[in-house]
């Protein structure tokens, strides 16, 4: 008889949900929550005008607590070797009504993309993140479905969460029940220092 509970899960993709760990302040979520005219129509929902919203002087220390807990969750995942870390890029505001939607993506240019919950219920709101195993001949029907035979799986969020993935990752917000605005601030990432093998010829100085 197999003992299930030695399963192994080996090559797991790691995504990271922890809290922001702090209320926002009023100047924060003046900017967080901007009007109309400062936003712009996506697919499906809108997103802001502003594609460097956290380089806003108002929003430093907002930048400096996100780029804190990316850079935990990127230590503690890769163990890096050598003295690299990482630093945000662009970063926009992603705003979904009743009945919008935000279409299937990845995030090209980005080592770890980030998502920020500012206004989500968790009765409602969730991402939904896609294998990349892509294309199979053979499907076998789940009678009930776990991380190993799923080609998708939800996780439900809530204001304050923060989401953190590798950019590659697929994911998706599928189309939204509830009143509220689910508004969120996503940003991609960037490595800087060294990092690679200088003997193997991988050596990257950033």
């Amino acid at each position: 008889m197999i003992d299930y509970a030695n399963i192994i899960g080996l090559f797991p993709i790691p995504v990271g949900k922890v809290e922001l760990g702090r209320e926002f302040s009023k100047k924060e979520l003046k900017l967080l929550k901007p009007s109309d005219d400062e936003m712009r129509p996506n697919e499906g929902n809108r997103s802001s005008k502003n594609n460097y919203i956290l380089n806003l002087p108002e929003l430093k220390k907002l930048k400096n607590d996100l780029e804190t807990k990316v850079n935990e969750y990127f230590q503690f995942v890769w163990r890096p070797k050598t003295e690299c870390s990482l630093y945000i890029t662009q970063s926009w505001l992603n705003y979904t009504m009743q009945g919008q939607y935000h279409h299937r993506h990845e995030h090209p240019n980005s080592f770890i993309s980030v998502v920020l919950y500012v206004d989500a219920d968790p009765e409602n709101d969730k991402i939904q993140f896609f294998s990349s195993k892509g294309y199979q001949q053979l499907t076998v029907e789940a009678e009930e479905f776990n991380h190993y035979n799923s080609s998708s799986w939800w996780l439900s969020v809530k204001t304050y969460d923060i989401m953190m993935f590798p950019s590659s990752l697929t994911h998706m917000v599928l189309t939204k029940d509830g009143p509220n605005v689910r508004t969120s601030l996503a940003f991609n990432t960037f490595l800087k220092g060294t990092w690679g093998n200088y003997d193997g010829l991988t050596e990257m100085k950033l």
